[in-house]
């Protein structure tokens, strides 16, 4: 109305039970993290200032930098091989980032395709050289993980999505693979130990099992840089990052202290060996009653199913609003399967506690 000020109703929150967050990404993080990550927007470092409003060259915020990095090589066992980089762009610019800096023209990179993000790195291959898709599981809608490729001897890597949210399945061993493995990593980095020296690059938006949305982790392994002839610009070299210790322009601060801040919590909680070990206890527990219950089936196929994204559905479909309902009754927020393929998605990232995939399954058995 002109002349006066708008002021939107109240809505208050029709839950008073608590919110069980099974969100594929953005995603639950700790509590710890969510209180100290909220005190910092107040006041960060006693420097009387929000971490949102200081200088990304200071003192304080350049020890943040550090220990993220630090932390990162710490949990995973990261040597002064590799370079560490929190970047911006999310995984979707490392679609054709690591083939711009990775693969020289002319030359092929061997893909495995599970699915749409695999997909999606696959088609920006072609302004920088050849995508040799050796395997592929689009035949049964990436339900599985392929087997039985064989990896060419000339390819300059091979590329793989460790774990595939959309679908719920997830590599459990590494291809055999004489070149580097290229690895999106983004929905299960730090949910378990990693084999370093099989890996060329790995890279993992944050928003799925680190932080919040805005910044990407690279690891990249610092000999395989600088053998393209093409002209990279410079924002998208990864040789001009590593030289500014990721602060070329001006980071995604925040995301990186939160980041930095679930580390720190991983770290606490006994790092990626506990967090395999929790990741397995809750996927076993949902899968388990999925596979008991008549009314619901796995959507991925057994070998293959993700320990981080659970997909199932109903037998009969045209319950699955009332499923839905049951869920929202219960408390349990985020748990609809992707709009491509329908059905359910239980996302069980490092922050869900089983007591969370407990209700759901409470829920489940009632249901």
């Amino acid at each position: 109305m002109r002349g006066k000020e708008f002021i939107a109703p109240l809505r208050l929150n029709k839950h008073t039970m608590k919110i069980h967050n099974f969100s594929a990404g953005p995603s639950i993080l700790p509590q710890p993290v969510l209180k100290q990550a909220a005190a910092a927007v107040q006041e960060f470092a006693d420097m009387g200032l929000s971490i949102l409003e200081i200088s990304h060259r200071s003192k304080q915020f350049s020890a943040v930098m550090e220990e993220a990095e630090a932390l990162m090589r710490e949990l995973l066992g990261i040597d002064d091989r590799y370079s560490v980089l929190f970047l911006t762009g999310g995984a979707s610019t490392q679609f054709f980032m690591t083939a711009m800096n990775l693969l020289p023209q002319g030359k092929k990179a061997a893909y495995i395709n599970t699915g749409t993000w695999s997909t999606k790195a696959i088609k920006e291959v072609a302004t920088f050289g050849q995508a040799d898709v050796i395997a592929s599981s689009e035949d049964r809608n990436f339900s599985y993980i392929p087997n039985g490729y064989t990896v060419p001897s000339d390819a300059e890597y091979l590329h793989i999505t460790t774990n595939n949210t959309i679908f719920g399945t997830q590599f459990h061993e590494l291809p055999d693979a004489s070149c580097p493995i290229v690895a999106d990593m983004s929905s299960d980095i730090l949910s378990r130990p990693i084999t370093l020296d099989r890996y060329g690059l790995i890279y993992a938006g944050a928003q799925k099992n680190l932080g919040p949305a805005g910044t990407t982790i690279v690891i990249v392994r610092n000999d395989l840089l600088g053998k393209v002839d093409r002209n990279i610009p410079t924002m998208l070299d990864y040789r001009t990052h590593i030289k500014k210790a990721s602060a070329f322009n001006t980071p995604p601060a925040y995301p990186i202290y939160v980041a930095m801040l679930n580390m720190r919590w991983v770290k606490e909680q006994g790092g990626v060996a506990e967090m395999e070990r929790r990741s397995i206890a809750k996927a076993d527990l949902l899968y388990k009653t999925i596979e008991t219950l008549p009314a619901f089936e796995c959507a991925a196929e057994q070998g293959s199913h993700s320990y981080m994204n659970a997909t199932f559905r109903l037998t009969d479909a045209s319950r699955e609003v009332d499923f839905l309902a049951a869920c929202d009754q219960a408390g349990i927020s985020g748990i609809k399967g992707h709009r491509s393929v329908g059905g359910f998605r239980a996302s069980m990232y490092n922050a869900l506690p089983l007591s969370s995939v407990q209700h759901l399954v409470d829920v489940m058995n009632a249901f």
